[in-house]
């Protein structure tokens, strides 16, 4: 390639910046920036690991002061000791040619081979937890058992959660409680205020949806990673979720 140059910092940053959110090819990004495709994959790759390790070394858990200062108004009222809400979220990826590789990545609810992550937020709207990467097959109970969020809380904390999370035993030893939808397992019918309550943690528990939704408009998150970037998934999908956090919040002061 003719006129090939060495792109200096910042434009290595908005590099990787572009590769996450566009989810551009090395080709596109290589004619972009008049570099090689080699050197693309280089850049991204190392970034991508520089960013994670510098990040990471930030303490994105908040406070319980913290976390119930800016929980939203009415949040606050209805959920006073909420520290984060939790939510499980899958990326598609190209399906690996080992045989185990394919099985341990099989995810039956989105029928494909993917990765999966849990991620947490404040009622406040900011990311404070995002899980390592872990195969498609994986339960949301076995990464957090693999993890150490029930220590992190404080006791008397609570954690609201899908119903898919039946963790309160993981939770009960750390005098935490765990704030999840009524399951309808040998149940009949529920009384009303079962029915009031599970309807207080569903309009409370779309934020993390709508967060983790945010973490998907970087395209690389909702696009088909190849096997490099399933290699660098959990740096990646640490990388979007952070990113989040600087950008306006879209949980209402007052929701």
């Amino acid at each position: 390639m003719n006129n090939v140059r060495n792109p200096n910092v910042q434009d290595q940053f908005f590099l990787t910046l572009i590769k996450l959110r566009r989810h551009t090819t090395n080709f596109e990004l290589s004619r972009m920036f008049g570099i090689l495709e080699t050197d693309v994959y280089n850049i991204v790759c190392t970034w991508i690991r520089f960013m994670a390790l510098q990040w990471r070394e930030i303490n994105i858990w908040p406070s319980e002061d913290l976390a119930r200062f800016y929980s939203p108004s009415d949040f606050h009222l209805k959920f006073p000791k909420t520290r984060v809400i939790l939510d499980g979220t899958e990326c598609p990826i190209k399906r690996p040619k080992l045989p185990v590789a394919q099985q341990s990545t099989f995810s039956t609810y989105k029928n494909r081979n993917t990765v999966k992550v849990i991620v947490g937020a404040t009622p406040g709207g900011m990311v404070s937890y995002v899980s390592p990467s872990y195969g498609g097959s994986t339960s949301d109970r076995h990464i957090l058992e693999r993890s150490n969020l029930p220590a992190m809380c404080t006791p008397g904390d609570s954690v609201m959660a899908d119903k898919g999370f039946d963790v309160q035993d993981m939770f009960a030893p750390y005098d935490v409680t765990v704030n999840i939808p009524t399951f309808f397992k040998k149940v009949n019918r529920l009384s009303s205020k079962t029915v009031l309550k599970d309807r207080k943690i569903a309009s409370k528990r779309v934020h993390i949806e709508r967060i983790i939704g945010l973490g998907k408009t970087y395209k690389i998150l909702s696009d088909v990673m190849n096997q490099s970037e399933t290699q660098l998934s959990t740096d990646i999908i640490f990388i979007c979720y952070m990113l989040c956090n600087f950008r306006k919040c879209i949980v209402s002061r007052h929701a």
